[in-house]
């Protein structure tokens, strides 16, 4: 199965950005995901194409109006599941990620200025969604981001299949945080001249102890920086 994303957007230009090098680019030349972008600025009016207007009730900025997004909008032939990316939507977490990863299409929209015209949203179902609490200049970075982990979770974009699920929010870790890596050399000396080693476990050969050791280290790790997701 393919998944495609439909992407509303002023920038096309910043599509595929990171998603055309490494796994994610090499599984758009074999087709395992595609996209396809939507300039809005094309359904805009005017000469200068304009795409926004003033809020009504006051206030900075400029919204993006219902009109031309709904334009742009009626050119997606298979909208599938519909996003707005906006700071105050739900979090973007791994179990939503894997939800997404399993469609078929998924409708982006990514946002300017102050913000879009509330009843397109309504009026089309938009969802919305938060990749953090902070503020972009544009839904564009969001979506990518939202991309990039639907898109490494599809058949055949990692080497191991058992990569996902041992790694940070995993199914494997029990929602955990991922304990540490280390590779060779075996010992490594820094620029202050201060010797680091391999923490002895991991070149024991034994696995029980190794697993131990990571459980842990995830543990531990996510009690300082992540309480939230111990589970009771």
């Amino acid at each position: 199965m393919k998944l495609n994303f439909n992407i509303l957007t002023l920038f096309p230009e910043m599509f595929p950005g990171s998603l055309g090098i490494s796994l994610a680019g090499k599984a758009l030349e074999r087709e395992n995901w595609g996209y396809n972008c939507i300039n809005i600025r094309n359904y805009g009016t005017g000469v200068h194409k304009s795409v926004d207007d003033t809020p009504y009730g006051g206030g900075a900025g400029m919204v993006m109006r219902a009109d031309i997004l709904e334009s742009a909008f009626e050119t997606v032939k298979n909208p599938g599941r519909k996003i707005y990316l906006s700071p105050r939507g739900q979090q973007l977490k791994q179990p939503l990620v894997k939800e997404l990863s399993q469609l078929e299409n998924i409708t982006l929209l990514c946002g300017r200025y102050e913000g879009v015209d509330q009843r397109f949203l309504d009026a089309h179902d938009f969802e919305e969604v938060s990749i953090g609490d902070y503020v972009l200049s544009g839904g564009e970075p969001a979506a990518l981001i939202l991309m990039d982990a639907c898109i490494r979770l599809l058949p055949g974009v990692m080497g191991n299949a058992d990569t996902e699920d041992n790694e940070s929010f995993g199914s494997g870790a029990d929602g955990l945080l991922e304990y540490p890596h280390y590779t060779r050399p075996a010992q490594w000396v820094d620029n202050k001249g201060k010797t680091h080693a391999v923490p002895e476990v991991l070149s024991s050969g034994n696995h029980a102890k190794i697993h131990e050791w990571r459980r842990e280290k995830s543990i531990e790790i996510t009690k300082i920086r992540r309480p939230e997701l111990i589970k009771t």
